[in-house]
């Protein structure tokens, strides 16, 4: 065997190198410290796709069904990123959260978050109108839910501190380095790169908004597709840097997966409004106008895409409608705070999020995993999967250990 060849065996091979993959590899090396452990990440720096482009919020698990590994995962994580962040000296605030019920409808949807909050374990307080008004002076409501336990942190910080001691301990980690197909033997893997081609013994895939293509690449049986949105954020002007004390969300609609337009305090001091939910034509498509001839085939032979945009038609054109006409976007967060205006919704970049849907055109809420003999994949991490980065990399340890053990 040449010394080339044995050169490009490792261990475990690691795709993607966003917060869940570097969460898992750096994980990976704790766990196995003698085994060659590989990151393939097609970007020139770590956390540039859903991790990178996210509101920075350390979520406390206020949505999420009891029991659920959302719901697990979210509040082991918060826990997690915070000891983290403390042991390696990267900033984050706790500053709480405040779910805003503007109406009689929002506030029933706000009572049964209270009810899920209790159910989770989560510390929650009721507010009502007069109480909200002494937390936020600029924030009109009829009642809140205040969550102290929310924070927000710079996870790009976080990701490249990853990097930083996945390499030290003796990983990998290959940049500019794009997966152009997955072959799978009784023996090992045969990845194929751009630049070269390795094999391994085991393979990882935290492919995010390219999931699905690389199930595909080893023809593993699956009955769903990624399907772009647009998350389109604002920045407020400095002026504003104090307009909140909190994170201010709206009550979410409880049939669907996104949160609402939410006014962010960021780690920086700034403060952003956003994100929107729209439906994207390209899977890394950041700028104003973007569309990808390739995107777009894969979606519109995908029945589950036909039958999304029936079940949601209005949600969809409303979403639309607002990511072109300013006003529209504005009226979503002049309900709960009038002194934003249109001269103050400036610039800021979009992120997409990778969101799994099935043929029968239903939304994946919760994580989804396929895996075949030597190969794991993470099909779905939705949010809170930034915040759920650390357990989900142990729960995709475990997944992996019983593939070993089992091959």
């Amino acid at each position: 065997m040449s010394d080339t060849f044995k050169n490009s065996i490792y261990d475990i091979a690691v795709i993607g190198a966003g917060i869940v993959g570097l969460s898992t590899a750096w994980q990976l090396l704790q766990r196995y410290p003698k085994y060659r452990i590989l990151l393939i990440e097609k970007e020139s720096e770590v956390g540039q796709h859903q991790t990178g482009h996210n509101s920075g919020v350390i979520h406390a698990g206020v949505y999420y069904a009891p029991g659920s590994l959302k719901a697990d995962f979210c509040q082991r994580g918060a826990k997690a990123t915070k000891t983290f962040c403390l042991q390696h000296d990267i900033e984050f605030d706790e500053c709480g959260k405040l779910l805003v019920a503007t109406n009689a409808l929002e506030k029933e949807r706000m009572d049964a978050l209270y009810l899920r909050c209790q159910e989770n374990g989560l510390e929650v307080h009721k507010l009502d109108q007069v109480q909200l008004k002494e937390r936020e002076p600029n924030v009109k409501g009829i009642a809140a839910l205040f969550v102290p336990s929310t924070g927000i942190v710079s996870y790009r910080k976080i990701c490249q501190k990853l990097a930083e001691l996945f390499v030290q301990k003796g990983g990998e980690l290959r940049l500019n380095t794009e997966v152009k197909q997955l072959d799978e033997s009784h023996e090992r893997v045969a990845i194929t790169l751009n630049n070269d081609v390795v094999h391994t013994s085991y393979l990882v895939s935290c492919g995010g908004l390219m999931a699905d293509r690389l199930t595909r690449m080893l023809k593993i049986p699956t009955d769903f597709q990624i399907i772009p949105f647009r998350g389109e954020y604002y920045q407020l002007p400095a002026k504003h840097n104090r307009i909140v004390n909190h994170l201010i969300y709206p009550i979410p609609d409880p049939d669907l997966p996104f949160l609402g337009v939410h006014l962010t305090r960021m780690i920086d001091g700034s403060v952003t409004v956003g994100p929107n939910a729209v439906q994207g034509w390209k899977r890394e498509g950041y700028g104003r106008i973007n569309i990808s001839l390739r995107d777009v085939f894969d979606m519109v032979r995908f029945p589950g895409f036909w039958k999304l945009l029936m079940n949601h038609w209005k949600t969809g054109l409303r979403e639309t409608k607002n990511s072109w006409y300013k006003p529209g976007y504005l009226a979503q967060v002049q309900k709960y705070c009038d002194l934003v205006s249109l001269e103050d919704l400036q610039v800021y970049p979009a992120g997409i999020r990778a969101q799994a849907v099935m043929n029968d055109g239903s939304l994946v809420h919760d994580f989804l995993f396929a895996q075949s003999a030597r190969t794991l994949h993470v099909c779905n991490a939705p949010s809170p999967a930034a915040t759920s980065a650390f357990p989900i990399g142990a729960y995709i340890i475990d997944k992996l250990d019983e593939q070993i053990t089992s091959v």
